[in-house]
């Protein structure tokens, strides 16, 4: 729903220059593709006093995120920076180069959020759920359904466009709907035009600010309380107001008594790289409501500590490059030369994972990490 990337966008042709790189430079590399309008999105004190529709002008370029997070991986993954084989089916053509910097921030997004995920299912073999909230695009489903770490259940919300989209992309590329017919015990799924439920795989369109909704929806489509589920979101707080998103923490954290939820986002917003992202985005009359909890790490900590959850830690992404297998890294660097390597670390510093926990089962997952 609210994948939108710093690297494409909340800077332009105008940005300064930092005491420490080249903002203009920084600039030159993330930005790519086509010029498009501002993104209009509502201020914090709008979005605190009027209810959001799926139809909102603000909305539009939040939905438009996803083709270029999609873009961006169809691109990556075509280079070799992981396989995925389902991504071509929402993504035709690989697009436009994208420079290394930009190749290398979404491996350690994909691989850290993989680690942490992986490592919950396992952790409850697999007799879990997945709730994955503005899912957009996103091929996880069938990669886990191929390395055999299926959940009871995979669900995803998205807009009801987005989400329209997907299904259409799924009804007609047999390569997607086959794994979901085989998953299926009977010989029809339930499927309108905003919603598709099977045995293990459900999409629903909704506006995740609606949080009554969404409770109502996904328990309609059998959401099992009692089961662990573990819940991921990639940048999608950001874009809601401190108390849309607390609402939705909370949420979570009441309805689900053992479960994990896996925020990537962005971090460290109040230095001057952070800053001149902040400023760059006013010039433009776009605000991201929910960067107050983006302050820092321990700020993205405590928004999930005040709504309920046990315990929580964050890691800012060139982190959790570095935390990750020293031999897959040492292969993806050979992949491209990187000219700018203080241009990569300025760009990870300023994304992190932070994951939360409860755990009621006692199964251990204080203990997951990299």
């Amino acid at each position: 729903m609210f994948r939108n990337n710093v690297m494409h966008a909340m800077l332009d042709d105008h940005i300064i220059h930092s005491q420490n790189i080249d903002l203009d430079r920084l600039c030159s590399v993330i930005v790519s593709g086509p010029k498009r309008p501002p993104v209009q999105i509502l201020d914090l004190m709008m979005a605190a006093r009027q209810p959001f529709t799926d139809s909102d002008t603000a909305d539009e370029a939040v939905r438009a995120t996803c083709d270029d997070a999609t873009t961006c991986k169809r691109f990556a993954s075509s280079k070799g920076y992981w396989k995925d084989p389902y991504i071509q089916y929402f993504v035709r053509s690989v697009g436009e180069r994208k420079a290394p910097e930009i190749n290398r921030g979404y491996y350690a997004r994909v691989r850290g959020v993989n680690n942490l995920l992986d490592k919950f299912v396992r952790k409850t073999d697999c007799n879990c759920q997945i709730i994955n909230l503005g899912a957009g695009l996103d091929t996880t489903f069938w990669r886990l359904k191929d390395e055999n770490l299926m959940p009871k259940k995979y669900f995803e919300v998205d807009f009801p466009t987005v989400v329209a989209r997907k299904i259409h992309n799924i009804k007609t590329k047999p390569p997607l709907s086959k794994p979901l017919i085989e998953t299926h015990s009977s010989d029809s799924l339930l499927l309108d035009g905003h919603s598709l439920d099977s045995d293990r795989y459900c999409i629903i369109g909704l506006d995740l600010r609606d949080v009554v909704t969404l409770d109502e929806k996904l328990r309609r489509f059998q959401l099992n309380p009692e089961l662990p589920t573990l819940l991921l979101s990639e940048c999608v707080l950001v874009y809601m107001n401190p108390a849309q998103s607390s609402k939705l923490l909370h949420w979570a954290a009441e309805t689900f008594h053992t479960a994990m939820f896996i925020n990537y986002e962005q971090a460290n917003m109040v230095d001057r790289f952070g800053q001149v992202m902040i400023e760059n985005l006013r010039r433009r009359q776009c605000n991201l409501a929910g960067v107050e909890a983006c302050r820092s790490l321990d700020s993205q900590k405590e928004r999930f500590l005040q709504t309920g959850w046990e315990h929580a830690d964050a890691l800012d992404m060139m982190t959790v490059y570095g935390l990750l297998p020293q031999d897959d890294l040492a292969r993806i660097e050979r992949l491209e030369f990187l000219d700018e390597k203080e241009l990569l670390q300025q760009l990870l510093q300023h994304y992190c994972i932070c994951w939360a926990n409860k755990d009621k089962l006692r199964l251990g997952l204080s203990q997951l990490s990299f």
